[in-house]
């Protein structure tokens, strides 16, 4: 089983990305998206920094907000 974080788009090259995720930043392949995406869509990512998935903000933040909480218990 996959878990994938949701990560921000706070730059954009091309078929390339680059995401926020907790602070940190990576660049991410769009090649495997259908959708269209524009800065801060929020996309999932899979290991291999491919974006395979475009998310509407609510459900991403709420994503976001529950791993928040699971990182500060632990």
């Amino acid at each position: 089983m996959c878990m994938a974080i949701p990560s921000r788009i706070v730059a954009l090259d091309g078929m390339m990305a680059t995401v926020e995720c907790f602070g940190e930043q990576r660049d991410v392949s769009l090649i495997l998206l259908v959708d269209e995406v524009v800065l801060g869509d929020y996309v999932l990512v899979q290991a291999g920094r491919f974006a395979y998935q475009r998310i509407e903000a609510e459900p991403a933040q709420e994503a976001l907000r529950a791993f928040s909480e699971i990182i500060a218990a632990s």
